[in-house]
């Protein structure tokens, strides 16, 4: 790891907070798509269930980041977190009463979802805020890190755990992660800036700040053409994701309570580690453009292998391969937009840069989830791949090869 950043103590327990409720997080990964497929056994209402996840950052995205550039910050993180946590909560109640329902674990769905805008907005802008400027690179791929490796551990165990409790109940574990999180951030010394008075925002104030994030993506060459390459990419994406279980389930011959259904997730997770502890290096050896390309051509190779095994264990190397593309491509764009950013617009343009980057992912999901109720999930994941081809022309086009590295981008060098 990075330990530039893990020397300032506010982080540390930042990054405390936040392993905890990725340890919850890893278990819903599992658990929740489990479920919806265990009532209703509809690839399709599975894949939807992703794409509902998708939905608020499409709607709220704009509106969420600019509010977290006037709210207090560390407050969102605690309020929205807290909350997360109780709404989680209703599912394994409602099992307990007998009581759960399809509507029930969507509106859940959706509901957290919202919450975890607004969180991620303010998550944005309180890092820079947290570690300085210049040790984003290093907090980021610590956080990476500490991410993945739960990831790698916690969707075994969670598929071991809903296999035997039940994935309903595996979801009171979250619901009291995020809880506690929740408190672990209120102990975090940091005191936020304060980006704007605390006066009543009214609608065209609210649009001239989203506007005002929106020209900056334009204006700024490399986050412009990484947002739209990342639209198309999401598309696949949420076709990879959305089928995870199914393909499983289908291409794999997997049982319903097979615990080797938490290995996608964890093998998934594998790549992603490995890009967090390697993303320093390769930010400062190969150009920004062609860390974009090399990703982009890695994960389209992968979609297409996934399509075509059979085999589990060939299948959990194929993911490695594909999360790694797709981590660096996601911690590339991140990393260069919290680089470049201003301190004030740094809620908006990362939360709006995320959300047209991977706006695809819901149509991906219920694309993926419609092709695979008719016709075989090779057939859809084969379909939706075209989503990062086009990402990969379009990078071609752009002639993003010529795009420098990250240090030269930072000291204002071809950032417009």
């Amino acid at each position: 790891m990075d330990d530039r950043a893990l020397a300032l103590p506010a982080f540390r327990l930042f990054l405390t907070a936040r392993t905890i409720s990725w340890a919850g997080n890893a278990i819903t990964l599992v658990a929740l798509p489990l479920l919806m497929f265990q009532i209703t056994g509809s690839p399709a209402l599975t894949g939807l269930l992703t794409a509902v996840e998708a939905i608020p950052y499409l709607a709220l995205g704009l509106v969420a980041g600019a509010l977290a550039d006037r709210w207090n910050r560390k407050r969102v993180l605690i309020v929205t977190g807290a909350f997360s946590g109780l709404t989680l909560a209703t599912i394994p109640a409602a099992a307990a009463l007998h009581s759960l329902t399809v509507p029930h674990v969507f509106l859940t769905a959706l509901t957290m979802s919202t919450l975890f805008v607004f969180f991620d907005a303010a998550g944005f802008g309180a890092l820079p805020e947290l570690v300085g400027r210049d040790r984003i690179p290093s907090a980021t791929a610590n956080m990476v890190a500490c991410n993945t490796v739960i990831t790698l551990l916690g969707p075994a165990a969670g598929g071991a755990l809903a296999a035997a409790i039940g994935p309903a109940w595996a979801l009171s574990i979250d619901a009291a992660a995020y809880l506690i999180a929740a408190g672990v951030t209120a102990r975090v010394h940091w005191q936020p800036a304060r980006l704007a008075p605390p006066t009543l925002l009214s609608a065209q104030a609210l649009w001239d700040d989203i506007g005002e994030g929106l020209q900056y993506i334009w204006r700024t060459r490399i986050v412009r053409w990484l947002t739209i390459i990342g639209a198309g990419a999401s598309i696949s994406a949420g076709a990879m994701l959305g089928l995870m279980i199914v393909v499983g389930l289908r291409q794999f011959a997997l049982t319903e309570h097979d615990p080797k259904l938490g290995l996608l997730y964890s093998a998934s997770a594998l790549g992603a580690l490995i890009i967090s502890l390697t993303i320093s290096r390769i930010q400062r050896a190969l150009p920004t453009g062609w860390i974009t390309i090399l990703a982009l051509s890695i994960s389209w190779l992968a979609q297409l292998a996934w399509a075509a095994t059979t085999s589990i264990n060939v299948g959990l190397v194929i993911l490695v391969f594909f999360q790694a593309a797709t981590t660096l491509s996601i911690m590339n764009g991140i990393i260069v937009r919290q680089s470049l950013a201003p301190e004030h617009l740094q809620s908006r343009v990362n939360t709006t840069a995320r959300m047209i980057a991977w706006g695809g992912t819901p149509v991906g999901a219920l694309l993926g989830g419609t092709l695979a109720e008719h016709f075989s999930t090779s057939l859809a994941i084969l379909i939706c791949s075209a989503g990062t081809a086009a990402g990969l022309a379009v990078a071609a086009g752009a002639k993003l090869w010529r795009v420098p590295p990250l240090a030269r981008l930072r000291s204002g060098h071809h950032a417009h």
